[in-house]
């Protein structure tokens, strides 16, 4: 596809429609940390732009492009309004890394874009709405938030979602997704996910959108869609098609797997999409239930080994009726246990639950197999299943990411249980059983430090890895982060096999305990280079986000390979704590087997504001894609009720009126 013209004519658009929308915004002192200094939005929106670069460029990148996703919300002038880190519309950043000539130099171009979604769309041309159209997470979960602003909110979004299917609508609403979470790649589309809906496609290089994908076909492709696919048909079908934002693709069969969480029995159900390379493998299947879950949860990762897939049904509810009992619409509650299903990856009814601690989990790292032989037949058997996960202790995540004091529990927690404010990288072992009672043989922390956003080889996303990547803070405890809008100041890799094998010929404490109990500075001062933990520290006042591995061709072991990650530069916020105009990001390129050195900085022309997950999106990836017959499209603003009939302008007067008032 022609990368300039296309891109060019729809980026000219954005600015121009973004201009006529929101104007220039001006982010006031004081208002949300989430809303300021490089957790702020940005506005600009820019094709691929040649960027420079110091130092060499692996060749392992050419050709391909790393993109992240994150929430920008386009309606931000109301900066007084509740705002929460996992708001906003979706915002792709990526850097492609071109081949520029024929002696094959890589030359690195940024380009970012909005998903155009069905409420960024319709936000954009409704130039009087000044604040989302969607409830910010920050309402839901707010304690002291009353039953009315809730539901004053919730019928806002319902009207403004019903006046984009009158006339006069540049763009109906039938998604609420904003696909702000993550992205990934199967079967020949790149898929930008959230999960209040379906992942919707984009384009690579150019991040153009092209339309949503249920599962049987995507909107913008030249075949048509199939079928009804996530979410079936019927009344409730508008919530089943609600997928999680970290669905999995096995990197040996390509299936896609994922699962729906929604309000209404059954309250998860799961499906599987093949890729149309392995015919062979059995028949896709769409929203099979998955029992024993009692209620409506948040629930935003699972786990997935060859054989088996984790559900994950933890004391954090994401449920409607809650307002009934007085609560939150999201609510944790430490008495209650967390609750682990393990099911055959084809037969979700043959599901097994494990029960333990109360805790948050929001991302799992890796789950793989043990396979025993069994002495009398012979045969191979699986005996466990395995999981990496990132540990929470309570959900004060979820109340700091929207700048709220998490709420003090009510219920009485037994002493015995009561666990100091931390996320650690835990490794659990779920003993299979054919009968009687499920067993968690181990779950224990690796390591003291914080560890968040795990990352490592997607070729071994579903064995047993040896290494697993990922962000930590070092100038203070992870509960005195969460006091403040958190930051990452420091690259970790763990040599995950090592620590594993430590802890199971000395376990430590059940639950609370931990294999290698150092700080971030013990590590970092121990210089021991088989030190099975490294931690790369930013320099100083500058942060990281998630950092993808990316393999070397050539390379023999699993760490051979790089590691890519946004950073920011905090030198260049100005006193009240806002971002220069001309604030600008990098992407830096890391050595992934030594952390301790940076190959490659590219000057990116714009800041990249702190934002959730990305993907490496190789060039077999890139020119393996689907054809596309359209993109999706901004609606000309030009001229807009200049020929309507007298009964019309009465009526957009009328809309202009309301939507005026919840503006």
């Amino acid at each position: 596809m022609n990368q300039g013209k296309a891109q060019g004519k729809q980026s000219r658009l954005i600015r121009k429609v973004l201009h006529h929308t929101i104007g220039a915004i001006q982010l006031a002192h004081g208002c949300d940390s989430y809303l300021s200094g490089n957790f702020a939005p940005i506005q600009l929106v820019q094709p691929l732009t040649n960027c420079p670069f110091t130092g060499t460029i692996p060749n392992d990148l050419a050709g391909g492009e790393y993109v992240r996703n994150g929430g920008n919300p386009v309606a931000n002038e109301s900066l007084g309004r509740d705002a929460h880190w996992f708001d906003g519309d979706g915002m792709l950043t990526g850097v492609s890394f071109y081949r520029s000539d024929e002696k094959g130099d890589i030359q690195p171009q940024f380009v970012n874009q909005y998903v155009l979604t069905d409420v960024f769309l319709s936000t954009v041309t409704s130039p009087a709405i000044k604040t989302p159209i969607l409830p910010s997470i920050a309402t839901l979960v707010n304690p002291l938030s009353s039953l009315a602003v809730i539901i004053l909110r919730i019928l806002r979004t319902l009207v403004l979602v019903l006046l984009s299917h009158l006339p006069a609508s540049r763009q109906a609403i039938k998604k609420i997704s904003v696909a702000n979470t993550a992205i990934l790649y199967h079967d020949g589309r790149a898929l930008a996910t959230c999960e209040s809906g379906p992942p919707i496609r984009v384009a690579l290089p150019g991040l153009e959108t092209v339309g949503w994908f249920n599962g049987e076909g995507c909107e913008g492709e030249s075949a048509p869609v199939a079928g009804p696919g996530f979410g079936g048909k019927g009344p409730l079908s508008f919530f089943r098609e609600w997928t999680t934002a970290h669905p999995r693709v096995d990197p040996q069969t390509k299936e896609l797997l994922l699962f729906h969480s929604t309000f209404a029995p059954p309250y998860v159900q799961y499906s599987i999409v093949n890729c149309t390379l392995h015919r062979s493998r059995p028949p896709a299947f769409f929203n099979a239930p998955v029992p024993g879950v009692q209620s409506a949860k948040m629930m935003h990762d699972f786990g997935v080994t060859k054989s088996h897939s984790i559900i994950m049904d933890l004391p954090l509810s994401l449920d409607p009726l809650n307002m009934a009992k007085n609560k939150a619409v999201v609510a944790y509650d430490p008495t209650r246990p967390s609750r682990f299903g393990v099911f055959p990856r084809y037969r979700p009814e043959n599901i097994q639950w494990f029960e333990t601690r109360a805790c948050c989990i929001f991302h799992t790292a890796n789950s793989w197999d043990t396979l025993i032989t069994d002495p009398t037949s012979g045969e191979t058997q699986i005996e466990s299943i395995n999981m990496l996960a990132c540990r929470l202790t309570s959900a004060s995540l979820v109340f700091s990411a929207g700048a709220l004091a998490a709420p003090v529990p009510t219920a009485l927690i037994p002493d015995d249980e009561k666990e100091e404010e931390q996320c650690r990288l835990y490794y659990y072992n779920f003993q299979l059983a054919r009968e009687g009672t499920h067993m968690i043989r181990h779950q224990w922390a690796l390591s003291a430090i914080p560890f968040e956003f795990p990352s490592l080889r997607d070729s071994v996303s579903m064995s047993a890895a040896r290494y697993v990547y990922g962000c930590s803070v070092s100038d203070s405890s992870f509960g005195a982060a969460l006091g403040r809008a958190v930051k990452m100041d420091s690259l970790v890799k763990m040599d995950v096999a090592a620590l594993i094998a430590r802890g199971q010929k000395n376990p430590p404490t059940s639950i609370s305990g931990c294999v290698d109990t150092r700080d971030v500075a013990e590590v970092i001062a121990s210089g021991d280079v088989n030190d099975p933990i490294k931690i790369f520290k930013m320099p100083e006042k500058w942060y990281a986000q998630e950092s993808r591995f990316v393999p070397r061709q050539t390379g023999i072991d699993e760490d051979d390979g790089w590691l890519l990650s946004y950073v920011f530069d905090e030198s260049q916020l100005q006193e009240d704590g806002e971002c220069r105009s001309d604030a600008k990001s990098e992407l830096w390129i890391m050595d992934a087997k030594s952390m301790a050195s940076v190959v490659a900085k590219i000057q990116l022309p714009q800041r990249v504001p702190y934002g959730l997950h990305g993907n490496w999106f190789s060039e077999e990836d890139i020119q393996s894609q689907r054809p596309i017959k359209r993109f999706r499209n901004l609606p000309s603003m030009a001229g807009k009720g200049h020929h309507a009939s007298p009964i019309l302008q009465a009526w957009m007067a009328v809309r202009k009126t309301i939507e005026s008032f919840l503006a």
